[in-house]
This record gives C-alpha cells, structure tokens and sequence, in this order.
C-alpha cells in the first residue's frame, strides 16, 4: 500500500522499471516498490520545478486540482483485443455493454468471478472494425489476462502490449496543454478515445483519468516515453507527480483502488458499483456471478461503502475498525488519509447496511482509541470531467 511505503529506503530488488525510470530518477523522484514495479512516491524539486511546485505529497496534490500534474502509470497492464465478435466474448467476462459501446468510446468495467466477487476493474476502449484496447491493473495484470484468454472464445485474440508506455496528464490545465502539442485533443468528449499525434509521437489518447480531474491517459511507444514526457514538462503548467498524490486525489474523487476497496470478496452491490451494469444486461444477467449480484439487488446485501469523516485532525487508516455509536462491530476502513483539499481526514471503508446513511454517526478505532466520525456521502471532492 502507498501509505505504508517507506520512500527513504533503497527500492528492493528484483523489480521491474516504467520505461521513465531513469526520467523519475534525474527528477529527484522518491522510489518505492509497488505492484512489483519502481515507482516514484513524490519527487524533491528543483530549479525551475521548484517554483511550479514546491515538493511534496500535499503539494503535488494541490497542483494537480490547481493546474495539471504528469503521472506515470505505465505499469499498468495495456492488452489488444481484436478477431470476430470480440464485443460478445468480452461481455461473457464483464457485466458491462460492450456490444453497445460506440467505435472511439471507452467503459468503466469488472472482472467478475462466479461467486459475484471482482476480480479487477479495467477500462475498455473501442477502436473499431472489432478491436478494443483495455487497461487493468498492475498488481492484477498477469491474473487478468490469463483469466481473459482461457474464457474468449477461439477467433479472438488477447495480445498484451508489452512496449507501451502510459502517462496520465490530469488537472483543469491538462486539456489546453496537450491541445498546444496536438489541437484535435480537445474536441475529445468525455471516455472519448482517439489516436492523435502529440509532440511528434503517435499516441492512443483517451479523456478520461482516476483524480477526479479533467485530462488525458496517453499510451504510447515505450521508446518515446521519455521524448513526450520532457515535451509535455515543457509547459508550464505542468509538474510531475508520484503514486502519494494519485492515492490522495483518487480517495477525495471516492474512486477505488485493487486490492484495497474492491477484491474478489466484495460485490458490485457491495462496494456501489452497479452503475456499471448496463440496463440490457440487467435483463440477461448472463454474466459471471449474475446470479449472486442480482439476488443482493433484489432481496438484500450486509454492507456498503461508504466515504467516512473523522473529526479532528488524525486520519484513519486501511484496516481501521470502524464501530457503532453502541460499542457493536460496524465495518472497516480500507482506504484513508488526509485530505489536502478539504484539510481534513477522510476514509472510505464499508458499514453495516443500517449505518450507511450519510449523516449517520459512528466512531473510527485510531490507536486503540474510538475517535468519533460521520458517515458521508462519496465522492468527498465533486469530480470535474467535462460532460
């Protein structure tokens, strides 16, 4: 987990690198390991940076909701999807409406089990004449396209890309900067994807992102990873950030992370992610674990998420208890931090169906110590992509 990083120490070894590796290193990024990966936690400024953005987590953080932040999130897993009917085969494996999904559109989906579990989330992308471009987790990604490949059907082909680089250009600025360097990026809509050339190099563009901000995820060659990254550090608009300020912007947005919010134990029903569910396949439900997520919707289901606000000033953190005004077991926290923008502590975590009204108070375990909280509705932040 980010919050438990250590980023004084060496970065462990073996560990795989981002092709921007040497790019964080020159820029005075701290490393940790993270999904077996090298990855810059924050950077320590210098120079002309310094006086964009003064270092930091929080700093980073503010910079991105203030003007647009640099992410490198090429360790993620990026896969190419095309044959015969592929839009079918994938919805055999995600609850989502692929066939419904427009050439140059992309969809928020899961990965479920058969249990009705998640076994990730990932974006997919439509690019046309039966190809789609998807983007699943690091820590998930080997699982994910083992998964995919034993369940597509024979004349589709699942093929990950392994020389491409992701960044991630995110804040109110990340549009008018990109639209310098290639201009066609700002008639993109919202979940539109487009190939557009930038600065020289041919990228896979889509307006989308998880801070909550506007902004562009780019894929592109790993060899140009360097190349486009400096070009777009060039505006002056633009600072770096690391995985500390993409944890707090994506916690303040009400987004889940892998691993923490969402695994296989928990439901779309569970964790408030239904909306996924397109309204044709609510009339199939042929998906996996259908069965179980339909019987949650229609009868009912022992938890949700929910967003939690602690008073004062300590934060509670994953794996904190968190307990009813009574002294009853209530649920537990599995994100939380402090919130730069609103400089206060929020959490997300899951409660008790009959405590997760927002408003509802209940008190968060810090230290061995109940601190009392209110349940509050999600996201903390209001997101601001263009509609």
């Amino acid at each position: 987990m980010i919050e438990n990083a250590l980023p004084d120490d060496p970065t462990p070894k073996p560990v795989r690198t981002t092709p921007l590796d040497d790019w964080h290193r020159r820029l005075g990024a701290r490393m940790v390991a993270f999904a077996g990966y090298a990855m810059p936690v924050q950077y320590d400024f210098t120079g002309d940076l310094a006086a964009r953005c003064r270092g930091g987590i929080v700093a980073e953080h503010l910079h991105c909701r203030a003007q647009a932040a640099l992410f490198d999130v090429s360790h993620m897993g990026q896969a190419m999807l095309s044959g015969t009917n592929v839009a079918a085969a994938l919805e055999r494996l995600v609850p989502g409406d692929i066939i419904g999904l427009k050439p140059d559109r992309q969809r928020y989906s899961l990965l479920t089990n058969e249990a009705g579990g998640i076994l990730d989330d990932l974006m997919i992308a439509h690019l046309g004449n039966d190809r789609f471009f998807i983007v699943v987790n690091a820590s998930r990604k080997e699982d994910d396209f083992t998964h995919l490949a034993a369940g597509l059907p024979a004349g589709v082909t699942l093929a990950p890309l392994e020389d491409r680089a992701l960044l991630a250009l995110q804040g109110p600025a990340a549009i008018s900067v990109l639209a310098r360097l290639a201009p066609q990026v700002a008639a993109l809509p919202f979940m539109g994807v487009a190939a557009i050339d930038i600065a020289g190099v041919a990228c896979l563009v889509s307006r989308s992102g998880y801070t909550g901000e506007d902004g562009c995820e780019i894929s592109l060659p790993a060899d140009r990873a360097e190349a486009l990254a400096d070009a777009l550090l060039a505006q002056p608009e633009v600072a770096p950030a690391g995985l500390g300020a993409r944890d707090s912007l994506r916690l303040e947005a009400g987004l889940c992370l892998y691993g923490n919010d969402i695994d296989e134990l928990t439901s779309p029903v569970e964790a408030g992610l239904t909306w996924v569910i397109g309204r044709r396949r609510r009339e199939a439900w042929d998906f996996p674990g259908a069965a179980v997520i339909r019987d949650q919707l229609d009868n009912t289901f022992p938890r949700l998420r929910v967003g939690i606000r602690p008073e004062g000033r300590a934060p509670a953190r994953a794996l904190t208890d968190i307990v009813a005004g009574d002294g009853t077991a209530a649920g537990v926290v599995t994100s939380g931090g402090f919130s730069p923008t609103l400089n206060a502590p929020i959490a997300m975590g899951y409660v008790r169906r009959d405590l997760a009204t927002p408003g509802t108070p209940v008190f968060v375990v810090v230290r061995g110590k109940p601190l009392p909280a209110t349940v509050a509705a999600l996201p903390f932040v209001p997101h601001r992509y263009v509609r």
